[in-house]
This record gives structure tokens, sequence and C-alpha cells, in this order.
């Protein structure tokens, strides 16, 4: 599993024009799923994501975590995170798992954060939709979690 997490002001997702989530201050999580992958790296991720220290502290120190600032995830699936680029100019999609693969994996690291932070705290895109997700970076702070399957 490979999760893009921007630390963010601000960041919502809106499907055919409506939106269907937002946040305020706190992490957009882009997340990519492989074929490998499985419940021990929606495990892992479930517990890292909440207590990932990007958030600054009094000293200006990357010392707090989305849950000791009391933010909000947004997650929105995105199986472009496994885009090998190595031949050609088109990317292949190939390392990407298939939906019914990766639709349940997705669904139980919602779950987990839902449980680590509660569920009004996290928000999610629609697996599968053509997206528009929309950002305020905050920093920028972007940083790669990649689980041990990879």
């Amino acid at each position: 599993m490979k999760a893009l997490i921007q630390r963010v002001s601000e960041a919502s997702v809106e499907v055919d024009g409506q939106r269907v989530a937002e946040i305020g201050q706190g992490l957009l999580v882009l997340l990519g799923i492989t074929h490998s992958d499985g419940m021990d790296d929606v495990a892992w991720l479930g517990r890292k994501i909440p207590a990932l220290r990007i958030f600054e502290d009094e000293a200006g120190l990357m010392n707090r975590s989305v849950q000791d600032i009391g933010g909000s995830v947004l997650v929105v699936s995105q199986f472009t995170l496994y885009a090998d680029t190595h031949k050609g100019n088109r990317p292949s999609f190939v390392a990407a798992a298939r939906p019914e693969h990766a639709e349940p994996l997705y669904e139980a690291l919602v779950r987990h954060l839902r449980d680590a932070l509660g569920a009004s705290r996290i928000g999610t895109g629609v697996f599968g939709a053509e997206m528009k997700v929309r950002l305020l970076n905050d920093g920028p702070v972007t940083v790669e979690l990649i689980t041990n399957s990879e």
C-alpha cells in the first residue's frame, strides 16, 4: 500500500459536481493499493496515519499528530499511485489492485481511522469514481508511507 499524505489547511472532494466530503485542518490521504496488500498493511497504516507527527508544536517543530491537534483526515482512493512509467510515455497500471481486491481494503482503512479518530473526523471520496479533489497544502508538507508488502 502507498499513502501519499498531505498536511492541509482544508480539503474537499466532489463527484459529479456534488461535494461529497470536506475537512478543515488535517490530512489528505491519497491511497494506492497493489495486489499483495492485505489486512496487515491496513492495520499498519491505520496506526501510522493518526500518529504521524507532521504538525508543528509551540516551538515550530513537527512534533504533533493529527490526533494531537484534533484534525481531520480525508481519504481518497488513487490507483494511479501504482503507475509504472519505465517504458514509453503512457503509464501502465498493472501493479494497481483490481477494485474487488482494493475496495474492501480501502474501506477497512477508513474504519480503522474512524475507530482511532472518531467518525466525524474522517471524510472519504467515492471509490472508483471520477473525483475533483481540492486542497490547500499547509507547508507544503507531503509524506509518502509505503507498507512492508512493497
